[in-house]
């Protein structure tokens, strides 16, 4: 039968309701192939579909992408980035990102707490699956990537549509639509031919869902979400305000302009610079401006022994810019903890300063 490009499941009530009433707001999280700040990845042509198909509708726009980042840290960034800002539907994108996470356990935990918390309150889902290079011996086979199969098992589960997007160019270049260099120049990021590619896909299920058979049923919204596949995912996540934090040596919170993203960092670049914290729950992640010049950190839990972090920095790294974010803890006692950090300078080749710019601290409850 061969492998499907659409996956047609619930509707898309939200959504419609608010076509009717001439207000919309688009929102897409993900990676660097959905990252607006290029203004050529797809999101910009589903963009435009939609303001050519419903001219009398008001559009906002909440692209919450950021490059090299996978679904745990998006699950932390849901609440302010997306779903405060009431958006009616979600294009989630992390197939790719998310293959950089070894585990597939913590993958599948942090999907579906993402998952969890757009449908705890009522935004309507479309999974979006792009393409890497892990990706092609699977599809010539007509099999679906690890990846994509896991993300499935959500989509099937919580009945919410998907795209392979990949497939479709990957399609479109097997029928000789398209080069793959017109495609992919280097390799994973579209340009403008791809990504308008990638957005046709996008919006052939649009035109279905929204137009030519309009669905109404609904995901399981709210108190009506099932129970969960993985009672562990992290759906009940909360940051620690930097105000709660015990500090010594010279630490600022800063507004942050490198990262639009980024509200405010709370930094220092003095090595022996240290923080502590108190945090009930049962994971701990830490996220940080990162790059070149960063420095690493050492850390203890709960009076412990000290572990010490030796972050790999890839060649692409510039010397600050990178959203990272480090999972320290996912399986603790579900209690109260002592957390404690210092800041160290690393001693290797690699770390070329001893900035420490702390985003968030993040806790799974």
């Amino acid at each position: 039968m061969g492998l499907e490009v659409y996956k047609y499941r619930s509707g898309f009530p939200k959504l419609i309701s608010a076509l009717k009433k001439g207000k919309v707001t688009l929102g897409f999280i993900g990676g660097s192939i959905t990252d607006a700040d290029s203004y050529k990845r797809w999101p910009e042509y589903v963009i435009g579909w939609f303001e050519k198909t419903f001219p009398n509708v008001r559009f906002y726009v909440e692209n919450a992408a950021i490059g090299a980042t996978g679904s745990d840290l998006a699950v932390f960034r849901a609440e302010r980035e997306i779903i405060n800002r009431n958006c009616d539907v979600v294009f989630i994108e992390y197939a790719v990102n998310d293959t950089d996470e070894p585990s597939v356990e913590k993958r599948m935990r942090t999907r579906e707490g993402l998952v969890r918390k757009f449908l705890k309150n009522q935004v309507d889902l479309v999974l979006t699956y792009t393409y890497c290079q892990d990706m092609y011996e699977r599809l010539m086979k007509d099999e679906l990537p690890e990846t994509v199969r896991q993300f499935e098992e959500l989509g099937e589960y919580y009945k919410i549509g998907s795209v392979f997007m990949g497939l479709y160019a990957l399609n479109e270049l097997r029928s000789g639509m398209m080069r793959w260099e017109e495609w992919l120049p280097d390799g994973l990021h579209p340009d403008e031919r791809g990504s308008s590619v990638y957005a046709q896909s996008v919006s052939n299920f649009l035109q279905k869902e929204l137009i030519d058979e309009p669905n109404l049923n609904c995901v399981p919204y709210g108190h009506k979400l099932p129970q969960a596949i993985n009672k562990d995912n992290w759906e009940s996540t909360f940051m620690i305000p930097f105000s709660h934090f015990s500090l010594s040596g010279p630490w600022a919170v800063r507004r942050w302009r490198s990262q639009n993203m980024i509200d405010q960092v709370l930094a220092t670049a003095a090595v022996g610079a240290k923080l502590s914290f108190n945090f009930n729950g049962r994971g701990l992640s830490l996220a940080c401006d990162f790059g070149k010049t960063s420095a690493e950190f050492k850390y203890r839990l709960d009076g412990g022994e000290w572990i010490q972090t030796e972050r790999e920095r890839p060649f692409w790294v510039g010397d600050n810019g990178w959203f990272k974010i480090e999972n320290l803890y996912d399986d603790l006692e579900n209690k109260e903890h002592n957390f404690e950090l210092e800041v160290v300078h690393g001693n290797r080749e690699e770390c070329k300063g001893t900035n420490f710019r702390l985003i968030f601290a993040g806790v799974i409850k």
